[in-house]
């Protein structure tokens, strides 16, 4: 069987539907920075929903080609991720999507290192016949932070997220969101198969003890 992200590691990737802390470590990640309305037809974020698909199964796959990565053992694409804020906005403003910053990502595993991910991204170039190169290599170190399933609609998750918020404010944490820790979600659904209020999505953001207690 192959390895399976979501299951091997459900403390990261399948929360409860309340809120619950929990400190994520470093990872690394295929990376594709952008702006703009994410729902937009064939606009900036789709296609980088492509790259990084592109990329990513180019590396599960590699075992099939003469590349050989160290340490290799097959395994689930993780889902697809997204860190996002826009500027001037302290959390998300969900009416206003044109003016979002974002950067998508999908885990990678541990073994791939920087020179297996540029071949990855040079093959999958050529062989998709797609220009790859806005892909990065992305190291995160989220730390501790509150996270939740939200169910339903994207739109729906300032009421999640007002109870993340109340919840911190109960156990003495506060939202430390910066230019560094951003807001991200996980999205454990694909909307073009589910209705949307069956959509699953993990929402997390960075915290800190609150500075009221000190």
């Amino acid at each position: 069987m192959p390895f399976d992200y979501k299951k091997e590691y459900k403390e990261y990737y399948m929360p409860k539907n309340k809120p619950a802390i929990v400190n994520i470590p470093k990872m690394n990640y295929i990376a594709v920075r952008g702006k703009g309305n994410p729902n937009e037809e064939g606009g900036a974020y789709q296609q980088a929903i492509s790259v990084l698909y592109a990329v990513a199964y180019t590396l599960k796959m590699s075992y099939k080609t003469d590349y050989k990565i160290e340490g290799f053992f097959e395994y689930v694409v993780p889902p697809l991720e997204g860190f996002w804020w826009q500027e001037g906005v302290v959390g998300v403003d969900y009416t206003d999507k044109s003016t979002f910053n974002w950067i998508s990502v999908i885990r990678l595993p541990d073994f791939v290192t920087k020179q297996d991910f540029e071949w990855a991204v040079e093959t999958a170039s050529k062989k998709k016949k797609l220009d790859c190169s806005a892909a990065e290599f992305l190291t995160i170190d989220e730390g501790l932070c509150v996270q939740i399933m939200h169910l339903g609609s994207y739109d729906d998750e300032p009421a999640t997220v007002a109870s993340m918020d109340g919840y911190l404010a109960e156990n003495g944490y506060e939202n430390d969101m910066t230019d560094e820790r951003l807001h991200h979600e996980i999205y454990l659904s694909d909307p073009r198969k589910t209705a949307p209020e069956n959509w699953k999505t993990v929402i997390r953001h960075p915290i800190k003890k609150s500075t009221l207690d000190n």
